[in-house]
């Protein structure tokens, strides 16, 4: 299956960009970023909190089928423009990454089509490299595939 989210990591560098076209309206696109239940669908995690607006925050938190914490993770909105981006911090707790800053940019392409760009920037190399390392790649892709199949529904 074809990967449709592209990576593009420079060597040596402490940042990537994430980019991927979605079959859906721009204001669809940002909606699954910004609505605590279509998030959560996409994601499969819960949304404890989403402020979206400048300086709100955020937190995720996924449990396994005993209500053990999985995955938790949180952030600060810096920068919230609807429909055009999202500049926030990303940190997953219990992990050796740290926080990492990301500018979301949301791009029409035509009525019925947008564009996600994110550019991600981690604290070094080091650690980006680590990420990519795991199935970083192939887990972004695999949510931007339930986004789309998701938010296509809303339509």
């Amino acid at each position: 299956m074809e990967r449709k989210t592209k990576i593009d990591a420079e060597n040596g560098k402490q940042d990537l960009t994430v980019t991927r076209e979605f079959d859906l309206p721009l204001e669809l696109l940002f909606k699954a970023y910004v609505e605590p239940e279509i998030v959560e669908q996409w994601m499969g995690t819960k949304v404890l909190k989403l402020e979206n607006k400048k300086h709100g925050s955020y937190q995720f938190e996924t449990t396994d089928p005993q209500g053990n914490v999985v995955f938790k993770a949180n952030g600060v909105i810096h920068e919230f423009s609807p429909n055009l981006k999202i500049t926030r911090t990303f940190e997953m707790e219990n992990s050796p990454f740290g926080v990492q800053l990301e500018f979301l940019e949301f791009e029409k392409l035509t009525g019925d089509t947008s564009k996600l760009n994110m550019h991600i920037v981690y604290k070094s190399a080091e650690l980006r490299d680590q990420m990519l390392k795991l199935p970083f790649a192939q887990g972004i892709n695999m949510a931007h595939n339930r986004l789309q199949e998701i938010v296509r529904k809303l339509q």
